[in-house]
């Protein structure tokens, strides 16, 4: 007999899933979200923007559970950016916290529904400090976002959770409207790479915005060819070099660089190889950087181009080293 009730019996959305299916799912639901706050920008934005720039003081960032999480994390990118701001857990606001908050900061809330009572509950102490709010919520209709004096909209049709109740989707929309804000806001104070440094001194990131060319090239035996060396003669130089390229010299200037790649392009195009030089397989007139640029220069430069080292040069061309994407 046939058993009743069974798996295919199920409706579509109960049907069992795999974990690969369900993780694909849950991505395309998150992205598909996130996909629809960049035409939410509109003039409540340009308002919070410019209430954070012209007030001058703190961005202080607050929330509860999820959103408490996400709270945190947009108050260090704002930091990181060049806004200063200040975390405060909603809840702790309350029972002597709000002493970290002065006349002139902002205040963003942040709660998935606009319900919070937590959150709120701060808003009248806030607005008796006479601290502006600006709201992250979901429902224009909450309390939280009719008691701000901005609402951003970070809205969304559904959790990406599968029964729509785990904070998912709605916390990372949440995010990505926190770190708009952030990125807006250093973008319109001029934010740059040398003020990143210095709010990072620390990390591999930090060091690449500090640390000079000069400091990290290869310098010492490099493995150089002139333009008429035959592939036998130049393939253990660049086998001894460990750097995957031969610089092309003559009479001390360089003429070009054949890499990995450029050697591979050569022989594929070549009907004989055995007559082929570096002249015939080198890159003309390479890509170079000066010695006093930042690593973080240097990186920019080799990813836009799509190659993984740079000739180091003088301001008279001559060769002083070469950097990797990895030095």
């Amino acid at each position: 007999m046939a058993e009743t009730g069974s798996a295919n019996a199920l409706a579509p959305e109960l049907q069992p899933t795999t974990p690969r299916r369900a993780a694909a799912h849950a991505l395309a639901i998150n992205a598909a979200a996130v996909a629809t706050l960049a035409g939410r920008i509109d003039e409540s934005f340009d308002r919070a923007v410019d209430l954070i720039i012209t007030r001058g003081g703190r961005v202080v960032v607050s929330g509860m559970g999820k959103s408490g999480l996400v709270a945190r994390k947009v108050s260090a990118t704002l930091a990181s950016l060049g806004t200063p701001s200040l975390f405060v857990h909603s809840a702790d606001a309350a029972h002597g916290d709000l002493g970290m908050i002065a006349r002139g900061d902002v205040a963003v809330l942040i709660s998935a529904s606009g319900e919070t009572e937590e959150v709120v509950s701060l808003i009248p102490y806030l607005h008796g400090l006479e601290i502006p709010v600006i709201a992250i919520s979901g429902n224009d209709r909450s309390s939280l976002a009719r008691l701000a004096d901005i609402w951003l909209d970070a809205s969304i049709e559904r959790e990406a959770c599968a029964h729509n109740l785990a904070p998912t989707t709605s916390t990372i929309v949440s995010m990505a409207m926190g770190d708009a804000l952030a990125i807006a806001l250093g973008e319109t104070r001029g934010f740059q790479p040398s003020d990143f440094a210095a709010y990072h001194p620390g990390g591999r990131l930090g060091k690449r915005l500090k640390t000079l060319v000069r400091d990290s090239m290869h310098r010492r035996d490099l493995p150089i060819c002139a333009p008429d060396s035959d592939l036998k003669s130049m393939l253990p130089v660049m086998s001894l070099g460990r750097l995957g390229l031969v610089l092309v010299m003559e009479d001390q200037r360089l003429r070009g660089i054949v890499t990995d790649g450029d050697l591979r392009r050569g022989l594929e195009r070549a009907e004989e190889i055995s007559n082929l030089t570096a002249r015939d397989v080198m890159t003309v007139d390479p890509l170079t950087i000066e010695p006093d640029a930042t690593l973080y220069d240097a990186d920019l430069k080799m990813h836009e181009a799509r190659i993984t080292a740079l000739v180091v040069t003088d301001s008279l061309k001559q060769v002083l080293g070469v950097i990797q994407i990895h030095d």
